[in-house]
Order: structure tokens, then sequence, then C-alpha cells
């Protein structure tokens, strides 16, 4: 039986008037000699396309979804899966992303749990070997369950704490069965509500304690992908330890956790953070600490988490300068952890809103390589820091410097002339390729 009524979307160029065709994303079209397919590596996210109901805190979910029974059993999950690969085809999306409690049931136990996860993931590896679709990265939910309202790595409970590491250890045997390409970590409830009931160090010391048990885990079943820490800074938590970048950064680097840890970057988790998306994933990117990318949207007006399919073609090729700048994707990708608006609750609309995600994200790429092709930008660049090209900047740069030498300078050399930093000549030469 098929759920999405549509043939599979096929390319049709800029001019078509199709709503059920990509105007912009050419899988196999060669972009700096590399297929687009292969540059965007989309995935999409199990949550999302098969278990978000379109609730809100204000009402009930919304979603059509006669492929599913509202049972909490693994039949239905089971059913699940064939819905999901067709979607999955239809779009031609060659990656998916999973919650071990998002593809099967929480049952009475532990063990029932970890035994419906073993069948559905059995299914899923038939369908990858049917299809060729891979396992971008797997995670544990450890966030929805009551158990883990005060934390799961950080949780003042040591019984809570070994449960989630049982969670994880099995999503990470699974990650393995299923060939995945990484596992990521999202600290949703690794955080605080208040610190009057909370010893922030010995939590961050129980985190670490956690990544380092699941590093020497993976290394015991073979599994040699990338860690991930995706940053928020709140929502469900007041504040999240994994706040932003800047604090995985230096958190994964107190901790001796930067060998086996990247970050997966989320474009609506930057809004949260006060930040842009292109500035966290440059602050990744420059130390080579970015993994993958959550493909989504926030609204400004509203302060939750909204998850909106990227639609911003600014934004869609501020992303691709960055990845495009640092040699393309290896094991990451673009995951779309987006969803549909609570209007839209046909079964059709998660096909029209990938549509638009990939086609926002085909351009993007189109114009960041044709900006880099084109070169004046990063000319401009080159040459706004052309001082430190010379022998002084060069001493600089290296250390070699002291502070009564540039003091030296700075007594006979003058007042410095300093060049225009023309923002807006560089917006409007954006401008001429969007």
């Amino acid at each position: 039986m098929q759920y999405f009524d549509c043939d599979k979307i096929r390319y049709e160029g800029p001019g078509s008037k199709n709503p059920l065709a990509f105007k912009h994303y050419n899988p196999d079209e060669l972009v700096g000699g590399k297929a687009m397919k292969d540059h965007l590596r989309f995935a999409g996210a199990y949550w999302h396309v098969m278990r978000n109901t379109l609730g809100d805190p204000f009402g009930a979910g919304t979603a059509h979804m006669p492929w599913d029974d509202g049972s909490n059993s693994v039949e239905n999950a089971l059913r699940r899966v064939d819905v999901f690969f067709e979607f999955l085809d239809k779009t031609g999306i060659e990656f998916y992303c999973w919650h071990d409690r998002d593809i099967a049931p929480e049952l009475n136990d532990l063990s029932a749990s970890n035994q419906a996860l073993d069948t559905v993931v059995e299914k899923l590896k038939t369908k990858q070997a049917e299809t060729g679709v891979k396992l971008l990265w797997g995670t544990a939910c450890l966030f929805a369950h009551p158990r883990y309202a005060q934390g799961a790595a950080t949780s003042p409970d040591a019984r809570v704490y070994a449960y989630a590491a049982a969670q994880v250890k099995k999503a990470l045997e699974c990650t393995k069965a299923l060939d995945g390409l990484g596992y990521t970590f999202w600290g949703g409830r690794e955080g605080y509500a208040t610190l009057l009931n909370t010893d922030m160090k010995r939590e961050l010391d129980h985190l670490a304690a956690f990544l380092h048990m699941a590093i020497e885990h993976a290394d015991q079943i073979g599994f040699d992908g990338p860690f991930y820490i995706e940053p928020k800074p709140r929502e469900p938590s007041t504040h999240q330890y994994d706040s932003d970048a800047a604090a995985c950064l230096n958190f994964l680097r107190q901790y001796g956790l930067t060998d086996r840890f990247k970050l997966n970057i989320e474009a609506n988790h930057a809004t949260l953070a006060g930040h842009t998306m292109e500035h966290e994933l440059t602050v990744s990117a420059d130390v080579g600490m970015l993994g993958s990318i959550d493909a989504n949207r926030g609204d400004p007006l509203i302060g939750w988490d909204t998850d909106q399919f990227p639609t911003d073609i600014m934004q869609t090729t501020q992303i691709m300068l960055v990845v495009l700048g640092m040699g393309g994707f290896t094991t990451g990708g673009l995951n779309f952890d987006a969803k549909r608006r609570r209007e839209s609750h046909d079964p059709l609309d998660l096909i029209h809103a990938h549509i638009g995600g990939m086609d926002a994200f085909a351009r993007g790429l189109k114009i960041a390589h044709a900006i880099r092709e084109d070169g004046r930008l990063a000319a401009f660049v080159r040459e706004r820091y052309a001082s430190f090209d010379t022998e002084l900047g060069r001493r600089i740069e290296s250390g070699a410097c002291s502070f009564a030498e540039l003091e030296k300078l700075a007594l006979t050399g003058g007042e410095p002339a300093l060049a225009s930093g023309r923002q807006e000549m560089l917006e409007n030469l954006i401008n001429e390729f969007l």
C-alpha cells in the first residue's frame, strides 16, 4: 500500500510549475566536479517524518498518519518502517537519522524495550539492503521519559545514570548493526532549572565520564564513527550544558574528548543561543570540529524550537560556503530536523516540505560554489589581513614579538590609516549571486 499520493519526485528545472518536482535539486548534477547529492548528503529525521503528531503547547496533534494505529506495539513500529522507506524513495533522500524510542516502543522494562528495538533494527537492516539507504547517525532518547526529568548523564540519581548508560549502550550497538556513520548526543535534559539545587561541577564530571564510557564501548564493539554533540542553550532546561558551539568545544577540550567528538550544528539552536548559524558553523569548522548539520530554521518571533523547514536562500548559501570551505562532509550531512506547520497535516505536506528544503540547499550550494569560483570575496578578506603577511605580521602570528617591540613601532610609526571594511559592498557582491 502506498501512503504518499505522488510519484517519485524528479528534477524539472527552474521553469517548472509542478509543486511535486525539484526546481534546483538535480542529484547527479556536478558542482565543482562532485555530484550535488554527494555535496549535500540529505537525511530524513525519523522522529519528524514518522512520529511528529504536530502538537504544540496549546493543542493536540493534527497530523494525519493513516498508517499508524496509535498503539505502542512492535507491529505498529514495523509498519512505520515501510512507510518511512516509501517516503525516502519518493524524495530521493539517501540517509536517515533516528532516536531509539522513535523507531521502537519503550515497553514495561529495559529488556523488553531492547528486544523490541532489535526486532525493528532487523527490519531497518533489510530495508537498507534493499534500497541502499544509509544511517547517517543514531542516538538515544534521554529526555522524553519521566525518569530523565532531572537529567540523564547529569542526573543526581546514580540509578537513573545507570539506566541512561544502558540505553546508550544498546543504541550504539544498534547503530553499529546498521552500519551507522556516526552517533549523536543531544543533552536536552543535561542542564539545570536552578543552581540552588545543582552541583554543576559534579554534573559536568559525570557527563564527561559518561562520554568516555561511550567511547570505550564503541571501541569494544568496533564502532569507529565519530560522536557528535549538538549544542542548544535552553528548552527544555533553563540552561543546558551544551549551550553553544564554543561551550561544547570548551567542555570537550577540558575533559579530553576532542579526538572522538565533533559537533552537529542546528540552525534553530543557533538562533536560540543568540548566534547566527554562520557563526556557529564557523566556530566549529575553524578548529576542524564541524561534523554534521541539522537543517532547519527558527522563527525570530517565537522563543522556542520551532524546527521549520529551511527556505532562506541567504542562509543556505552561508551554510554551504562554510561546508565547501572545510572541504565538504565526510561522515556527516544535512539532516532535516524540521517539521511541517501544524496546519499542514496531510502526508503529502511532508513531501512538499522536503522538496522546499532540498531545493533551498541546492540553490545555496550552487551560489556558494559560484562565489568561491568568482574569488572576489576571498580576495577582499585576504587583502584586509595583508599586513599580517609582512615580516611584522608573521612575527606577531608566530609569537616572536614582545610588547616592548610593538610599543617601539607604535611610538615611531604614527597613527595607522585603517582601510574600510566595505560591508555594504560585500553584501552587494553576495546579492549579485542570489
